[in-house]
């Protein structure tokens, strides 16, 4: 049964990543801009002081300019740093220089602050390769470092995954660890659930 599982995750996330890989130059510029404003007004509309979030790789939805909008607003912003133990250190994000992690994935280049700096956000945008519609239950990218940390919270706010319109879907493959989200940020709009 896991191993059916975990089949059907991994077929699925090759299908996301490749209709991700062959989305025109022109549609993701709209989309991305659609999907700044998005993100935007669920921290406006949340009073978002403190938030998590990633700094999107290029075949994720962009968050880049989000980001920005938010340092220069003063909204203090954490980003994820991968550890080899499976956990996440944060940063604080500056609008700045940037490095990569363990994993190669990118992030700021501040002091690490360790894995219970999260414990304090008003918000936590994570990325996705789908999520579904009604229960919420998100599908990530196969690490699992998302799932421990949202797991390991004592107190959690509220948690939203960042996708493309089309990754909001009927049914995702779930394994026991699987944690949902609160709701999703799309180019085509804010979905709570």
């Amino acid at each position: 049964m896991a191993e059916d599982v975990d089949a059907r995750k991994r077929a699925l996330r090759a299908e996301l990543r490749e209709r991700r890989r062959v989305t025109p130059r022109t549609k993701r510029a709209v989309d991305e801009k659609a999907l700044t404003q998005n993100l935007i007004q669920l921290s406006s509309d949340l009073h978002a002081g403190y938030l998590a979030a990633y700094l999107s790789t290029p075949d994720e939805p962009d968050t880049r300019d989000f980001l920005r909008w938010a340092a220069e607003q003063g909204t203090r912003v954490l980003i994820p740093v991968s550890r080899d133990d499976g956990l996440l250190d944060w940063a604080h994000y500056d609008g700045a220089a940037e490095d990569v992690d363990v994993l190669g994935m990118p992030t700021p280049t501040g002091e690490l602050l360790g894995p219970i700096a999260i414990n304090d956000v008003d918000l936590i945008l994570v990325p996705a390769a789908c999520v579904e519609r009604g229960s919420g239950m998100r599908m990530g990218w196969g690490m699992g470092y998302f799932d421990k940390t949202l797991g390991s919270m004592e107190s959690c706010p509220p948690v939203y995954a960042v996708i493309f319109d089309d990754e909001l879907v009927d049914s995702v493959p779930r394994e026991r660890h699987d944690m949902p989200v609160n709701g999703v940020v799309t180019p085509g709009g804010i979905v709570t659930f």
